[in-house]
């Protein structure tokens, strides 16, 4: 049986921000689920954990670590709690994680995740818990390998160990004063070194784990092209192309247990694939009605799920909405971010009284009642790693109205009327009449080609983006870097 050790900074249930929470907690799980691998997987124990996990978690060990170079010992505890047949371990020390946040700023943060990627490697060694695979996700755990490389290099009980690290985004990367990241990890100083953590005079901890882990994935094929490139690659292109040998791209899945329209208890009317077409039709008369909307099934309904912030495309938005609406079409918006896109869909909505919804909050529930009533989903982004709105979307028989980058481009195969393939709607320039024309070419086939509209819905729904496909693409390079010497 092989040992396999996922490293990362947030997972759902115990804490999520974003995407990676729940890669972080259904990968695992689907490779667990394989049954001749031992997943087991560690993160902070915040303050900010919810009572029902904290509370009980169990006690493994506790000792204390030398941290920064003076040599200081830090207390470091080690606290389990079984997840969904996964094993989960929670470093705890209330100085660097007693924060009510995971994340403050970088300033603010990069001390917290140096002390995590050391107290990572020491907790394993003080249990016996000896990992073949070490997978890292972004740059909060990016120093492990780093770690592994140089204070550990060496100690023989990581003989053998190999570390993946996954880019989640890229714009992140901990970049931080380079003297403070030399005295708080104590990392040999010959690591420093311009091919190695240096960045322009500063200390770049997703650099440091780029050159020092054995594989690097990202969240798409195309993202993996793309940040390789000066537009995509955040400065670190240079860097990713002299280590292109070793960087490849998975697709993240979606849980298919939580996103299934058979047996969502938020939406009105569940439903499969056989019976998709009038039961979208249901459940969005009855979103209409709570949102206080025209309720007319007839009507295009678009939905936007999504963080309101540039990277995701809503400047595009902001120069068409007044076109993308009219006696016809329905937008309905969930999500929060930057204000002036949170006050620009509140004016919307007042301007469109009974067409436009905007919901400037996140609610669960919601967005599972709009995967299943909308007949389309918007993602214009900018950039997008890999993304999940398509896939969910999808999952419920929403068409994706998407621009061609990182894994929209990956995952959504562009309608071609001719011989009646595709899975949704693309554009690739990142201008807003090129996005309006090809929302008005899905509103044409949508009105005017109603089979053909349910086909393509139809071809989404079918689509395979489980985690357990994804898992498996995890596990032929875990087993190709254990093959190796």
């Amino acid at each position: 049986m092989s040992n396999i050790l996922f490293v990362g900074s947030e997972c759902d249930p115990f804490v999520k921000t974003g995407g990676l929470a729940d890669v972080m907690s259904a990968l695992p799980r689907a490779l667990a689920n394989q049954g001749d691998l031992d997943v087991r997987v560690i993160l902070p124990r915040y303050t900010c954990i919810p009572e029902q996990y904290r509370n009980n978690m169990t006690y493994v060990t506790h000792f204390y670590m030398d941290f920064t170079r003076d040599c200081h010992m830090y207390y470091v505890g080690l606290m389990e709690y079984w997840w969904n047949g996964v094993r989960f371990y929670f470093i705890d020390n209330e100085y660097f994680f007693g924060r009510g946040n995971p994340y403050t700023d970088m300033a603010g943060d990069i001390v917290p995740f140096i002390f995590f990627s050391k107290a990572v490697l020491a907790s394993m060694c003080a249990i016996g818990f000896h990992p073949d695979i070490i997978h890292c996700h972004d740059w909060q755990a990016a120093l492990v390998p780093v770690y592994l490389h140089t204070v550990y290099e060496g100690n023989p009980f990581y003989n053998g160990t190999k570390t993946v690290l996954t880019i989640h985004n890229l714009h992140f990367q901990g970049i931080a004063n380079i003297d403070t990241v030399k005295y708080h990890s104590n990392i040999p100083e010959y690591a420093f070194s311009p091919d190695r953590l240096e960045f322009n005079a500063d200390a770049n901890i997703m650099k440091g784990g780029i050159v020092y882990s054995n594989f690097v994935t990202t969240v798409s094929n195309t993202y993996a092209n793309e940040i390789r490139t000066p537009e995509y690659g955040e400065a670190l292109e240079g860097v990713l192309n002299d280590y292109a040998y070793k960087l490849g791209g998975i697709v993240n899945g979606v849980d298919y247990d939580v996103y299934n329209p058979g047996t969502d208890w938020y939406i009105y009317d569940r439903y499969g694939v056989d019976n998709f077409a009038d039961a979208k039709r249901w459940n969005k008369e009855k979103l209409q009605a709570e949102l206080g909307m025209y309720q007319d099934v007839n009507k295009f309904m678009i939905g936007i799920i999504s963080r309101l912030t540039d990277q995701k495309g809503l400047d595009l938005i902001n120069a068409v909405m007044d076109r993308i609406v009219d006696d016809h079409t329905q937008v309905v918006v969930i999500g929060t971010g930057d204000k002036k896109y949170e006050d620009a869909f509140r004016g919307y909505e007042w301007n469109h009284k009974g067409s436009v919804c905007s919901n400037i909050m996140y609610s669960n529930e919601r967005a599972h009642k709009l995967y299943a009533a909308a007949d389309a989903i918007l993602v214009p982004s900018r950039f997008e790693p890999c993304g999940l709105t398509q896939l969910i979307a999808m999952r419920y028989g929403t068409v994706p109205i998407v621009r061609e980058t990182g894994g929209l481009r990956d995952t959504v195969q562009p309608y071609n009327g001719f011989d009646h393939t595709g899975t949704g709607f693309t554009f690739y320039e990142y201008n807003a009449e090129v996005m309006l024309n090809v929302i008005n070419y899905a509103k044409q086939i949508f009105f005017e080609d109603r089979f053909g509209w349910e086909c393509i819905a139809r071809r989404g729904m079918e689509s395979d983006f489980s985690w357990y496909r994804s898992a498996g693409d995890y596990r032929n390079i875990y087993n190709w870097l254990m093959s190796q010497w």
